[in-house]
């Protein structure tokens, strides 16, 4: 289980990724794609094809993904204050730390098997 100095730790950079609109201007080690690119669809039509039918982007779908552990992580920090300030029960504040720390985690694993199998693919043969 994480410690509260790692979930606040993730939850600055989270707040900074999105502030800063994605780490879309930082290229990747594996052949110079930016993840930018992947994400809004550069790479590949399957992406232009599924926003041509009515499908959701997947950059709209990371960044709302993003966007709700980063609330997560406000509603905890916001709790925390009532907490010090007298006025929220110590029930509330480890639901909502407990709720920041599984976003955090599931977002984690979602990146670790995209990145696994982004690099399965690049293994592929041609």
């Amino acid at each position: 289980m994480a410690t509260p100095s790692v979930a606040a730790a993730a939850y600055s950079s989270l707040s900074r990724i999105l502030d800063s609109g994605g780490p879309a201007s930082k290229a990747s080690d594996a052949g110079g794609v930016s993840f930018g690119a992947l994400v809004n669809g550069a790479i590949g039509g399957g992406a232009a094809k599924a926003n041509e039918a009515g499908g959701a982007q997947f950059g709209a779908l990371v960044k709302e993904a993003i966007g709700s552990v980063v609330e997560a992580g406000r509603k905890a920090d916001s709790e925390t204050m009532a907490m010090a300030q007298g006025k929220a029960n110590i029930m509330d504040v480890v639901t909502a730390v407990s709720e920041t720390d599984v976003a955090v985690s599931t977002l984690v694993s979602v990146r670790d098997r995209v990145i696994q199998s982004y690099e399965d693919i690049m293994r592929m043969p041609i």
